[in-house]
């Protein structure tokens, strides 16, 4: 008794350590432990500090009437004007509109097409043929992007075989494909799909190996079809990949890839191809507009910011599967 009433006393007299110097000490044994990894970690850190987030502060740019010659610092303070200016122009909603439209077009088309290829190559049961797809919607995904604008310029040129193609179809005779401005976000939407299917669906592929084969025995042995096997099986366990990248895909409808839509579009096809991107090119590059064209890039990127916040919010709201 005396012993235990001793160690009872000497017990609260100590004082547990604090959570501070408890994770310190995890986190140095943890490095002892895994050295290797963390310093292979450092030029990845290293990249997007020097890359990404250093040159975030040039985004004061936007606010001040920017002078090369002045530098950041010297160069007058303008407030909100570039903003404003932005906001009040005449460009202002026909670029938005293309750039929203072009993308609302990209998740309608260029989102499912990957998922429907790989369901479709899920269900093949012929190894070879199956080998044979995947190689074929993989090849364009390698071709560079100024070889694939190159290959649209020359199918829908005046003798083109896509434009002969749609000439047999309509009965209608058309020149270059790409003077059409009503043409563009069809011809945009469509060769990206061609260029990235076979690639974006490598991850629903992978998903889907990981689905317990039980649940298709199960469903078999009640009778239950193929079409059914995937709207209740594979679908539903690969909804967490689905919302995922369907989160990154609305967090960047504000963004296009400016490189195709320079290499493809022309005068004739403003209203209807000038998005926020290629809208930038021109006038900070061509035009030397450097506070403007931040401006109207910051704007893109704030927009994107939020798209994607509430986006997130949504889906772990509804499905509890977010980024965060």
């Amino acid at each position: 008794m005396v012993v235990l009433r001793k160690n009872r006393e000497h017990g609260r007299g100590m004082t547990a350590p604090s959570p501070k110097r408890k994770t310190g000490h995890v986190i140095k044994k943890d490095f002892r432990k895994n050295w290797f990894v963390y310093m292979l970690a450092v030029p990845v850190v290293a990249w997007f500090l020097v890359f990404c987030y250093g040159p975030m502060w040039g985004i004061l740019i936007a606010f001040k009437d920017y002078k090369p010659l002045l530098g950041f610092a010297d160069s007058p303070w303008v407030g909100l004007k570039h903003f404003i200016d932005f906001f009040e122009g005449p460009y202002f909603w026909r670029i938005v509109k293309n750039t929203l439209l072009l993308n609302v077009w990209g998740i309608a088309f260029g989102f499912t097409a990957p998922i429907i290829l790989a369901l479709m190559l899920n269900e093949a049961r012929d190894g070879k043929f199956k080998k044979t797809v995947q190689t074929i919607t993989y090849m364009p995904h390698f071709i560079s992007l100024v070889v694939v604008c190159g290959m649209i310029h020359i199918f829908t040129a005046d003798e083109g075989i896509i434009t002969q193609i749609l000439q047999f179809i309509t009965g209608k005779d058309y020149s270059s494909l790409l003077g059409y401005s009503s043409m563009f976000r069809a011809i945009y939407t469509f060769s990206g799909i061609w260029q990235s299917i076979g690639w974006e669906s490598i991850i629903y592929l992978a998903a889907m190996s990981s689905i317990d084969p039980a649940l298709y025995e199960a469903a078999e042995i009640d009778g239950v079809g193929r079409i059914k096997k995937m709207w209740h099986i594979t679908l539903p366990q690969i909804s967490p990949v689905i919302v995922i990248l369907f989160i990154f895909a609305i967090g960047g409808l504000m963004s296009s890839g400016y490189e195709k839509i320079i290499l493809l579009y022309n005068p004739l096809t403003y209203d209807t191809a000038d998005v926020i991107a290629s809208y930038v090119y021109r006038r900070g590059l061509r035009e030397a507009s450097l506070s403007y064209s931040t401006a109207v890039g910051l704007f893109s990127s704030v927009v994107n910011f939020a798209l994607l916040w509430a986006t997130n919010r949504i889906a772990r709201r509804n499905s509890e599967v977010s980024l965060w």
